[in-house]
Parts: C-alpha cells; sequence; structure tokens
C-alpha cells in the first residue's frame, strides 16, 4: 500500500500535466502540420514563390491565350501578336533565366497619344507582346491576392464586376434619398502615380523580392517617344495588362478612408462619385476628400471637373439620371453627341469607301454602342437615331451617283416614276437635302436587304 506522500505527489503530477494540456493541447510539439503556425509558415513560403507560380506553364498557357485574344499593336520592337508564338520559342529560355535571377529588363512603352472626345489627349504606353505576355502572367497571380480585399463600391478593371454594376449601385444610392454627389476627378491619374507610395502598397501583401523588383521595373521602363527614350519617374502607362490592378491598389486607400467615414460612393478606376443628402455635405466632402487624395496618396484633383451636383446633371460612365423617384437611367446627352460624332465620321460623303464596307463599319460600332448603354432608357433615341442613320446614307448614297443620267437609271431601279426621276436628278439641291426626298425610294426595307443592322431592333433584344 503507498503511503500518503506517495499519492500527494501522484496527485500533484496528474494536476500539472492537466494544467499543461490546457495550455498546449496534446500534440503540439509532436505534430506541427496542423497548428496555425505551420500554415503561416506555408503562406510565407508561397509567397516567397510568386514568381515560380508565375512562370508555371498552365498560368503561361493562359496568359498567351489572353494577349492573342486581346490582340493590340506591336511595341517599340515592331514585333506582332501574330509573331508571339514564334518569338517565345526563340527567345523563352533566356527571359525565364533572367527573370529567375532577377536580370530582366523590360524594353521601353511606346508612346501613343488618343484624342479626347472634349479635347486634349489621353497618353497610352503601348509594352512590347513580350512584356504584354508576362504581365498578363504576372495579373493572374497578383490579382487574387489583391482583389479579396478590395471594397465592394469599386468596380474598375474586377473579375465579376463591371461599368453596368456600378450605375445600378449608384441607382440604388439616389432611391435612397442620397439626391446630391460630389463627382470626384482626378487629374491625369495614371501619369502622376507615385512609384515608392505604389510599391510600398504592393508590398504590404507580396513578399517575393523578385516579384517587387520586376513590378519596379516595368513602372522605370521608360517611354519611347518620336524617336527619344524619356525616363519616368512617376505614372503607370495605360496599356499594360497590370496597370489598372496597380491603379486600383493605390485607389484603395481611398476606398478604405471613404469606408471608414460612413460615405456612400461609387469608384470605378480613377472615376469616383460619393453620394450625400445635402450640397452642404457635400461641399464639405469634396474638401475634406480632396485633402486627403492631395496630402496623403500625391495625387491631383481636377477642380474644373470635379463638382457638387444633382446626379441628373452629371455624367457617370457615360450614363446619367432622370429626376424621378426611381432615378431612371438615361444616356447621358454628351454621350449622344459623340455618337453622332463617330457616325458622321463613318458616314463623310467625301469618303472612298464601298457601301457595302461603309454598312460593315457602322455595324461594328452601332452594335458595340447599343450593347453597351442598354442599360439606359433610351427606346426613343435609339428609333430617332436610326432615322438618322439612313439618313445620312442616303446623302452617301446619292453623292456616289453623281451624274444625272446615273440617278436618272438608280431611281428607276427602284421604282420611281420617270417624271419623279428626272425632276429628282435635275435638282440643285445638296446631298444633305435631297436625302430627305429620297425617303421613299430608299426606305427602311431597303437598308435592311443592303445588310445594315438597327439600333432599336437590337436595343429591344437585349432589354
Amino acid at each position: 500500500m503507498r503511503s500518503y506522500e506517495e499519492q500527494r505527489q501522484q496527485k500533484i503530477s496528474q494536476e500539472s500535466l492537466r494544467q499543461r494540456e490546457a495550455v498546449k493541447p496534446s500534440g503540439y510539439a509532436e505534430a506541427p502540420s496542423s497548428s496555425s503556425a505551420q500554415v503561416v509558415l506555408s503562406a510565407r513560403r508561397d509567397q516567397n514563390e510568386l514568381l515560380e507560380r508565375v512562370l508555371e506553364g498552365d498560368n503561361l498557357r493562359l496568359a498567351y491565350k489572353q494577349v492573342v485574344q486581346n490582340g493590340g499593336a506591336p511595341g517599340v520592337d515592331g514585333v506582332t501578336v501574330a509573331h508571339l508564338q514564334v518569338y517565345l520559342k526563340t527567345h523563352w529560355e533566356a527571359v525565364k533565366a533572367a527573370l529567375l535571377t532577377g536580370t530582366y529588363r523590360p524594353s521601353p512603352v511606346k508612346r501613343v497619344e488618343i484624342p479626347k472626345p472634349g479635347g486634349g489627349v489621353r497618353l497610352l504606353g503601348i509594352p512590347t507582346v513580350m512584356d504584354r505576355f508576362l504581365q498578363q502572367a504576372l495579373l493572374q497571380v497578383l490579382n487574387p491576392i489583391f482583389d479579396a480585399h478590395f471594397s465592394w463600391y469599386s468596380y474598375g478593371f474586377r473579375p465579376g464586376k463591371r461599368a453596368h454594376d456600378a450605375v445600378k449601385q449608384a441607382q440604388r444610392f439616389i432611391q435612397d434619398g442620397l439626391r446630391w454627389v460630389v463627382d470626384m476627378d482626378l487629374e491625369k491619374f495614371f501619369d502622376r502615380v507615385n512609384h515608392d507610395m505604389l510599391m510600398a502598397r504592393v508590398a504590404r501583401k507580396v513578399t517575393d523580392k523578385r516579384i517587387l523588383k520586376l513590378i519596379r521595373a516595368y513602372l522605370n521602363a521608360g517611354v519611347m517617344a518620336k524617336g527619344t527614350l524619356e525616363r519616368t519617374t512617376e505614372g503607370t502607362p495605360q496599356g499594360g495588362p497590370l496597370s489598372p490592378l496597380l491603379a486600383n491598389i493605390l485607389l484603395d486607400d481611398l476606398d478604405k478612408e471613404l469606408t471608414k467615414r460612413g460615405l456612400r460612393f461609387v469608384r470605378y478606376a480613377d472615376d469616383c462619385n460619393i453620394f450625400v443628402a445635402s450640397k452642404r455635405a457635400g461641399e464639405r466632402v469634396m474638401k475634406s476628400v480632396t485633402d486627403f487624395v492631395e496630402g496623403k496618396l500625391k495625387l491631383k484633383v481636377n477642380r474644373d471637373k470635379s463638382a457638387v451636383d444633382r446626379p441628373w446633371n452629371r455624367k457617370f460612365l457615360g450614363f446619367s439620371f432622370l429626376k424621378d423617384k426611381k432615378a431612371t437611367i438615361r444616356l447621358a446627352p454628351k454621350t449622344i453627341s459623340r455618337f453622332k460624332e463617330r457616325i458622321r465620321e463613318l458616314t463623310n460623303r467625301t469618303r472612298s469607301i464601298s457601301l457595302v464596307e461603309r454598312i460593315a463599319q457602322l455595324n461594328r460600332y452601332i452594335m458595340g454602342w447599343v450593347g453597351y448603354f442598354r442599360l439606359a432608357s433610351a427606346k426613343k433615341h435609339c428609333e430617332r437615331l436610326d432615322q438618322w442613320i439612313r439618313r445620312r446614307l442616303r446623302m452617301c448614297l446619292w453623292k456616289q451617283w453623281k451624274r444625272v443620267r446615273t440617278r436618272i437609271r438608280e431611281l428607276r431601279a427602284l421604282g420611281v416614276p420617270d417624271w419623279a426621276c428626272f425632276v429628282m436628278a435635275n435638282s440643285r439641291r445638296g446631298a444633305w437635302e435631297m436625302s430627305r426626298n429620297t425617303n421613299n425610294a430608299l426606305p427602311t426595307s431597303y437598308w435592311e436587304a443592303k445588310g445594315l443592322r438597327s439600333l432599336l431592333s437590337r436595343y429591344l433584344e437585349l432589354c
């Protein structure tokens, strides 16, 4: 029989064991595979092997497919998308080795100036197809890391989100009674991004120094403009696959700030609308947010284009709203003006182009346009624009029938009485005026037979 002291020591040892297991459960030291510490170590190891994930075969094949699908102009080396496969077969091993050793140097981007509808130009930077391929491969690995932490109200260049979602969210805010908008425009945003601030934000979630070095190399690659290489100390040139993600990474700080203040906002890239209940609140928000953007993010707010106003007086992604309670989505006036401007270019009667090709170009443009703007209440607009387009085409056709005898022959073939053929063919009125008089001779059915698509018909199909 054990003594009292032995029993006492046994009870103390059992109690100590229970306390240790409460603090460190069984298997803590011997089986770390299921612990949170090992998960963290595994995550860190994955982060430090991001470049290997970028260079995986499946990721590269997907990147190649996307670059070919996007197409686009060649960069400074002149290599086209069609020749990318051959180029990769010749140069890929050297490029891969340079990437793994950190010695890869991207080529400068080619500067292209795109006229803006409201005047001025938008500067684009077109990378070489090799750099577009590598940026796309980078994007496919980095996007899941960052996108999961972006704000719900950020809609630009994100998987599963689009411009229509942003417009519908803005409509919901107006329906909730927030009938004033702080329309904030960032001046030359893509040209003013501070590289150090951007890289600091990328480094918050990316620890693979080779990836950070590669992104920095793309930011500092330079721009080739008119045969001269210009250094880039700020900005993320529009035109590369990686630029939209980098823009969202920097502007995520703005989203977090707006959320922290309890503000209702919708942001699409650098286009940000904040919805408030009164003009006074809007002016206060405009001042404080401008101070944040210019002080913390080192960006500049365009005072001329930014304003505190009613939503129906402003344009957002080409759309606007009506004053009714439903805040019905409508076409912004500038959208209609830009559409007409483009149609005038395509139906310019001085352009030497066949009617078949002219109609093909019109169809491509108007089908894409109505596909995007189908969200708006635009049935009457589509009907009027269809009539106007047909009149523009009648003008082109009349100009094409230069001689009197040609006009008589063509009008007769359309079933116009002889007396009307002679009167119309000998008229001294201009082509635009005659396009009204030839309406009966060249009706809607004529243009349908020629293959012209209808805005109204397509709009009704989509709606």
